[in-house]
């Protein structure tokens, strides 16, 4: 995926978890940050950020905050709606014979189906942008969302659905995400009940531009 009319700036402060002060061109911005995750690694005074223009006269904000540069590692991409779009563009190029969005499962809405050759696949897609150390963690804060769709696809594999959790890895140097057990604990132990139920891991590293965010290719 691409992002039109992107901009440097200098991130100040973050006044709730969608609103940021940040600096372009000597002048203070408010601007949208497109995570409400915490991103305290990454949204420090001083770092370097990009913003992408939107062309949405009615919004408040001119811009969304969308990647930042993280001392010893690169341009890490915060966009929570990216992961989403970059899946369906590398399933679509993958073959399969349906690949439906947004499909209802149990109590939930899990976030694809596909079809490919008599096999019946849900995938849950999961977005990391935290890092410790050369490792991916997910969540970094709670998310009762996030357990319970592992719980619906243990449930769908025990019930002859090929399930998988994938994990898109908005940042350079890392290929591994691991459950954040010190911020989520409940997650943990649900990622590790749903893995043990049949559900498979996919780690799906990202090649990551100012302006492009795409699933690397083998």
């Amino acid at each position: 995926m691409k992002y039109r009319k992107v901009k440097k700036a200098v991130f100040k402060t973050r006044l709730n978890r969608f609103v940021a002060i940040v600096c372009i061109d000597g002048r203070d911005e408010t601007v949208h940050v497109k995570n409400t995750g915490r991103c305290k690694e990454l949204l420090i005074p001083g770092a370097e950020v990009i913003l992408s223009e939107t062309d949405n006269t009615a919004r408040n904000t001119r811009y969304d905050l969308i990647a930042v540069y993280k001392q010893g590692l690169g341009l890490v991409n915060i966009d929570s709606q990216a992961p989403n779009q970059v899946v369906k563009e590398w399933l679509l190029s993958q073959g399969f014979e349906k690949v439906q969005p947004e499909y209802p499962f149990g109590e939930s809405r899990l976030d694809f189906y596909l079809e490919k050759g008599g096999r019946k696949i849900l995938m849950e897609v999961k977005g990391c942008t935290l890092e410790i150390d050369g490792i991916g963690y997910f969540p970094d804060a709670p998310t009762e969302r996030g357990r319970k769709h592992l719980r619906e696809l243990a449930k769908a594999a025990k019930s002859g659905y090929e399930c998988y959790v994938a994990f898109v890895i908005q940042m350079p140097g890392v290929d591994k995400v691991l459950p954040n057990a010190m911020t989520d604990p409940l997650f943990e132990k649900a990622y590790n009940e749903a893995v043990a139920s049949g559900v498979k891991v996919l780690y799906l590293p990202c090649a990551v531009a100012e302006n492009e965010l795409r699933i690397k290719q083998d």
